[in-house]
Parts: structure tokens; C-alpha cells; sequence
């Protein structure tokens, strides 16, 4: 017999979204549980108690999904959208399975985004205790001095809470501009570009490059793949949950 489990585990494991938008579509009134509507840390039964999202009956994904997308800016990371933007949901549409982001990346950042259909997979790779590093390739104006380099590579609070330090190195500087590669150990809020701000630099342009030690390779802007078994293997194996 199965376990009872947390409701949004069982959404995130049915493939709509993530824990944390599972646990906000709960706050907000729109899960029912056989017909009664559902409150945060309720646990169900998932062979014999029915759920509904916002009037749609949840079925659990028998076959987990993993992709990596080539995310262009100007995409909002989210599979739909009230103000009418472009979001990333429009981009995968071919794929036949309900996906959703794992983690983020702002309106105006680009580069490697993966989705998933397993839930436990995405809690685990955007949970901060593993500290996943995060590669990214910032361009920012003006030429960076040392003393900014010292304040990108410091600590920065956050939403009350001081961030991991990240690693940062200089790829190529020029006149008015400087091109650096940023690592980041855990997933804040518009982190990198806080740092810039703090440091007096203007992020002219941010790209992720590689999640762990899987890298976006020559995947075009707009693009997505599947992810292969191995590659999957080496991201559950770098979670330190499987």
C-alpha cells in the first residue's frame, strides 16, 4: 500500500509545477481534495484520494521527462502568463509531456534551462543545501576594477540572508567593458545581477553556460533537447538525493 505523501509532492510529481508553485496554487484556494479545498501541508493518499487543480483531476506521469532549452531573453520562465509575455512554455510546445522549469532565469538572462516532469529531481536540484553550481558568462560595463572584483566574489544579503560567495574570473576586458565568468552555489533571487549593482557595474548581458557539470554546448537560442540517460544520472549523482 501506497504511502500518504505531501499534496505538493503529488503535484509535482503529476508533472504541473514545481513544490514551491504547487504550495502557491494551494495558498491561493485552487486544489481540491476529493471535492474539499486543500490546505498547505496536507498530506493524501495518492491511490484512493482524488485531486483537482483548478477543476482539472491530476494523474501522476508514469514516465519522467528532462529537458535542457536554449532560453533567449525576452522570455519570462514560466509556462503561462497574465501580462501576456512571451514565456518559455511557448518554445517547448512540441513536447507531449506537462513540464515545468527547474529553477529560473530572469526576463532578460539567456542560456541553459532544464525542465523536468519529476518532481523529486527538480526539488533536488534547486534545494540550496546541495549548492549546484551554476556557471554563468557576464558582460558588464565598465572595465572592472580589482576592488569591484573583490565585492563580486563577496557575500551579499538576500531576502535577510547572506549569500554563498561566488567564484568569478575575468575571460577578456577592453575598454569600457569586461566579459566574466561567474559561479554561482546556490540559486538567489537576481543574485549576479545584485552583485553587479553593489559592485557599480552594469550587466550588459547574462548567459547561463552550464548546470553542474552539464554544459549547453551549441544548442541555438530557442532550442531544447532531451536530455540523455547518462546526463541525467550525472545531475541526480551531483544532487546527492540519489
Amino acid at each position: 500500500m501506497e504511502q500518504s505523501v505531501r499534496l505538493q509532492k503529488y503535484i509535482a510529481d503529476c508533472g504541473l509545477a514545481s513544490r514551491r508553485k504547487a504550495e502557491e496554487l494551494i495558498a491561493a484556494g485552487k486544489v481540491r481534495v476529493n471535492g474539499v479545498v486543500a490546505v498547505i501541508g496536507q498530506k493524501i493518499d495518492p491511490k484512493h484520494d482524488s485531486v483537482q487543480v483548478s477543476g482539472r483531476k491530476l494523474v501522476r506521469e508514469n514516465t519522467n521527462v528532462y529537458l535542457l532549452l536554449n532560453k533567449p531573453r525576452g522570455y519570462v520562465t514560466t509556462m503561462s502568463d497574465e501580462m501576456d509575455r512571451k514565456c518559455v512554455a511557448e518554445l517547448i510546445a512540441d513536447v507531449d509531456k506537462r513540464v515545468y522549469p527547474v529553477g529560473r532565469l530572469d526576463r532578460d538572462s539567456e542560456g541553459m534551462l532544464l525542465f523536468t516532469n519529476d518532481g523529486t529531481f527538480a526539488n533536488a536540484m534547486t534545494h540550496p543545501v546541495h549548492h549546484i553550481s551554476k556557471t554563468y558568462r557576464v558582460s558588464v560595463r565598465p572595465a572592472v576594477t580589482e576592488e569591484q572584483l573583490n565585492i563580486l566574489t563577496s557575500s551579499l544579503m538576500i531576502d535577510g540572508r547572506n549569500t554563498v560567495p561566488a567564484d568569478v574570473r575575468v575571460i577578456s576586458k577592453e575598454e569600457g567593458k569586461t566579459v566574466l565568468e561567474i559561479v554561482l552555489f546556490e540559486g538567489r533571487n537576481r543574485q549576479i545581477r545584485r552583485l553587479c549593482e553593489a559592485a557599480g557595474l552594469e550587466t550588459a548581458r547574462l548567459k547561463r553556460t552550464s548546470i553542474g557539470q552539464l554544459k549547453l554546448g551549441g544548442l541555438r537560442p530557442g532550442e531544447f533537447r532531451y536530455l540523455t540517460k547518462d546526463e541525467v544520472a550525472l545531475l541526480k549523482r551531483q544532487s546527492g538525493c540519489y
